[in-house]
């Protein structure tokens, strides 16, 4: 098997063999709520992202927004972990508060050469902090600044506003540490904007900017929250959100994942209602080869209505996708979530359980009311309504 030691290919199927998991061949979906609208003082929770970490614990973390929905609101971070494979969770935990400031776009890396968990966030969309977990998630080391990585971008693009992410980030098999990021030129604004990558060579210890990949208005507009994947070519391969009015996602790759960017191109089987979107490599032996990705996000195709002065489509019929080429084609499909739903994020367990962590319910196309983990396998995406 390409790229997998026979030892290693030992402890993966002990793994499935043992994980109290799905089982292979049986299709299997449940979804859990994590959070509620109005829980705990807070008014609502979004942007969630999710890992799993090399011992097997998920980790699900999003932004908890008090007094308001804003994206400008007061927001912690917080995170909920769980030890047995998504079927119970952790009261969440705290992990970042910043007072009354926003802290926003929370992104994780699970790294597969330590136990270590890199932790990446904003706050009031100017400044980046790094921290590390070395115990699963149970504590984080003490942040550390890092915004002096985005300096680089200004001779090419005159940024006051930052972003990382959101949802998760990769770590590539050199083992180069890989966030997307976007910034805008507005004080208090996330438009107009541009899309580009911070990096790491060096486990989390410095950070690097890549190359700009593209800004407004030319090929897109407003190009904003990206989601990385590595194909099995090892190019790194960009699945951009936009407000491009053809309504599609936006795709770019790079074979180092910093640097010459390819020139924007959409995906016209892939729709863009302006979400933040998932993506995840699924490996092998789960996978029947290393081409193999699940994508995630709401396909409102056939209700287009429009909400907000950007004329956002409604956000409902979140619906995973298969891809057997590198991302080429998606020909299997599903619906996760028939109703208002939006952000997801995707990970996918050493025994083949893929997580969703999504919100969903709302009103008017939005969806702010729960935050939700669902858990399926791969036999549930291909098997038949």
């Amino acid at each position: 098997m390409a790229g997998v030691t026979m030892r290693r290919w030992f402890e993966i199927l002990a793994i499935l063999l043992a994980a109290p998991g799905i089982s292979a061949g049986e299709p299997m979906l449940d979804k859990t709520d994590l959070f509620h609208a109005g829980q705990s003082g807070y008014e609502t929770f979004r942007v969630p992202g999710i890992v799993v970490s090399g011992k097997g614990t998920v980790l699900a973390y999003c932004e908890a927004r008090r007094g308001s929905r804003s994206d400008w609101a007061d927001i912690e971070i917080l995170l909920c972990r769980s030890t047995n494979g998504g079927r119970t969770w952790s009261p969440p935990q705290r992990i970042v508060d910043a007072g009354k400031e926003t802290v926003n776009n929370a992104v994780a890396i699970v790294d597969r050469d330590s136990p270590r968990i890199h932790f990446l966030y904003c706050i009031n969309y100017h400044q980046c902090f790094y921290m590390h977990s070395d115990d699963d998630g149970v504590s984080f080391s003490e942040p550390t600044e890092i915004t002096k990585a985005f300096e680089p971008f200004r001779k090419d693009y005159a940024w006051h506003v930052l972003a990382t992410g959101p949802g998760h980030g990769i770590q590539l098999r050199n083992g180069r540490l890989l966030v997307p990021v976007w910034l805008s030129t507005a004080t208090r604004e996330h438009r107009p904007s541009a899309v580009s990558v911070i990096y790491s060579d060096h486990h989390g210890e410095t950070w690097q900017a890549g190359e700009i990949v593209c800004q407004h208005p030319d090929p897109l507009i407003n190009p904003s929250e990206t989601v990385a994947v590595q194909l099995s070519d090892n190019r790194v391969l960009l699945n951009i959100r936009s407000e491009s009015r053809n309504y599609r996602r936006a795709l770019s790759d790079s074979d180092d994942g910093a640097t010459g960017w390819s020139p924007i191109r959409f995906h016209e089987k892939l729709y863009e209602p302006i979400c933040m979107a998932g993506v995840v490599h699924l490996p092998q032996p789960i996978a029947k080869n290393d081409s193999t990705f699940v994508f995630t996000n709401p396909d409102s195709h056939e209700n287009p209505g429009f909400h907000g002065k950007h004329k956002f489509r409604h956000r409902e019929n979140v619906t995973v996708r298969l891809s057997e080429d590198d991302c080429e084609t998606w020909p299997v499909s599903k619906v996760l979530e028939p109703g208002v739903s939006g952000y997801t994020d995707l990970a996918v367990g050493p025994d083949g359980t893929i997580y969703c962590v999504y919100e969903r319910g709302g009103a008017d196309g939005f969806a702010f009311q729960r935050l939700s983990v669902a858990r399926f396998n791969r036999e549930w995406i291909e098997s038949a309504e």
